[in-house]
């Protein structure tokens, strides 16, 4: 039984050996340095646990997988742009240690190499492969959009939210281990159950991102608690807090929003006692457990022999309790 430690190591080994193109030097060395930063590799590893689960020949979906994980890294590449990101990974974004024009340029050509590398797909799957791949990056695409028409609503409401990071995260988890299906030759039912498994799951994995980053330990979430409280951004939580949040309490919150003169604890912690008052953690938790729940019953249906499941199954459940 392959183990996920071994398809890891298989997928390292396979970026490590592309080098994506030579010349002009500031056009590559860009794709190379965002490939090399120490990212989960999330993405490629369920496209190979995916196929792991119908064939021993894995190593087919090997070109496929390193394709989800480059076209990850291109929507980093360009959202790190429009978000003035300075950092990634807890490096210097590329657009921040070469510049914007250089940082635009290298993440189109990544997009151009992830088609590249699922050209890898075997004939009579490549058309599928790549209309859903078609679907995926259009979607991708949506989802940033609609979240950089949220910085200016304050009236988002919840069932807009879930479609944002639906389509902006999730869809491309989806993908991954649809793909992974796709290539190792499963069938219709079977690549449905795991591209609904990875949606929902990558819906739940975001909504944890979010709750973390208000109730996470510092020492474990490996950045700074309540960030996105003193940002202002839009979260669930802060969603779910202007639904429900009355009179004084709703007051207090607008007024914390309005501020930009502030101290940052101050802030984080008042905020916070409002979502307590609020009960927006209880609230949080249960839909990430129904959106956990319901990628789990996806990938209890699959036919599959419980031994070949299993590590995937015990991956996800890894996941699912991290911290960080």
């Amino acid at each position: 039984m392959t183990t996920p430690d071994q398809l890891l190591q298989a997928l390292q080994t396979e970026i490590e050996q592309n080098n994506y193109g030579d010349q002009p030097a500031e056009l590559y060395e860009p794709i190379r340095y965002i490939m090399s930063l120490s990212g989960k590799r999330l993405r490629p590893l369920m496209t190979l646990m995916a196929a792991a689960l119908y064939t021993d020949d894995w190593q087919k979906a090997l070109k496929p997988a390193h394709a989800v994980e480059v076209f990850h890294n291109f929507t980093l590449m360009h959202d790190d742009i429009m978000d003035c990101a300075p950092l990634r990974r807890g490096q210097p974004t590329v657009h921040e240690k070469w510049n914007a024009n250089i940082a635009i340029l290298s993440g189109d050509v990544m997009l151009v190499r992830a088609y590249d590398l699922l050209l890898d797909v075997e004939g009579n799957h490549i058309k599928r492969v790549l209309t859903r791949f078609n679907d995926t990056a259009a979607a991708v695409c949506e989802g940033q959009q609609l979240d950089m028409n949220f910085e200016t609503r304050w009236d988002v409401t919840e069932a807009e939210y879930l479609n944002m990071i639906r389509l902006k995260t999730s869809v491309l988890l989806g993908f991954a281990l649809e793909l992974g299906g796709i290539v190792a030759g499963a069938d219709k039912e079977a690549t449905t159950l795991l591209y609904q498994a990875g949606v929902s799951m990558g819906i739940g994995f975001q909504l944890k991102d979010d709750l973390l980053d208000v109730y996470g330990d510092p020492a474990r979430f490996g950045k700074q608690v309540g960030g996105d409280i003193i940002a202002n951004k839009k979260t669930f939580l802060l969603i779910e807090a202007l639904e429900r949040a009355k009179g004084l309490t709703r007051k207090q919150l607008d007024d914390w929003l309005d501020e930009k003169d502030f101290d940052k604890e101050e802030k984080v912690k008042t905020v916070t006692d409002i979502y307590d008052s609020l009960k927006i953690r209880t609230f949080t938790e249960q839909k990430i457990t129904e959106h956990f729940d319901q990628g789990f019953d996806c990938l209890e249906r699959l036919k599959v022999d419980p031994t070949r499941k299993k590590p995937l199954l015990s991956f996800v459940h890894q996941l699912v309790e991290r911290e960080n």
